[in-house]
């Protein structure tokens, strides 16, 4: 493959996924005749791989990352069915099909530990509520533009901090007061 330039390039699954499907358009070549409907199914399925773990890393949204590992997941499992039937029907060699298969037993194994991984296993939001004060957030956003405010730690804790002494009764927020929060 070529140098990465995108995220999933630098994936082993993607890596991986490209091999897999360029070799099975290598062996699909020389399937015909009876084997011709079971060798279309092949090559489309088999780039629906690395097509779909490029895609996940695309997404943003848990939902749409799931919902492609397992399309991808769908796919190689397909590919491993297409290649018991031509197996089974005489199209590929045992051999052959073990050698393609334990790719795609690495290449499945890795996509349910990404779909493992993205289904609720992080951080809790509970530790952050301590750091912000929801409640006068909208009033830190209001005022940002005219405090010029930086991403300096010491910064972000003097903000804090002003934010949690703001009196929730009190009509002015925490930066009314204009002051230079550098000072």
């Amino acid at each position: 493959m070529t140098e990465p330039i995108f995220d999933h390039d630098r994936l082993d699954v993607y890596r991986l996924a490209v091999q897999y499907t360029a070799e099975s358009f290598r062996v699909a070549k020389g399937l015909s005749g009876l084997h011709r409907h079971v060798r279309d199914q092949w090559l489309r399925a088999a780039p629906f791989i690395p097509l779909n773990v490029a895609e996940v890393n695309g997404k943003r949204s848990p939902n749409d990352r799931a919902r492609f590992l397992d399309i991808a997941r769908g796919s190689a499992l397909e590919c491993a069915a297409i290649q018991d039937v031509l197996v089974a029907s005489g199209g590929l060699d045992a051999e052959s099909s073990r050698s393609l298969k334990r790719k795609l037993q690495r290449i499945v194994s890795m996509l349910t530990r990404m779909a493992m991984k993205d289904d609720g296993v992080g951080e809790s939001q509970a530790e952050y509520r301590e750091l912000v004060d929801d409640e006068h957030e909208h009033r830190f956003a209001e005022h940002e533009h005219e405090q010029n405010i930086g991403a300096e730690p010491e910064l972000v804790v003097l903000v804090l901090s002003r934010l949690r002494r703001c009196s929730c009764s009190s009509s002015r927020g925490p930066f009314d007061d204009r002051t230079d929060l550098r000072s």
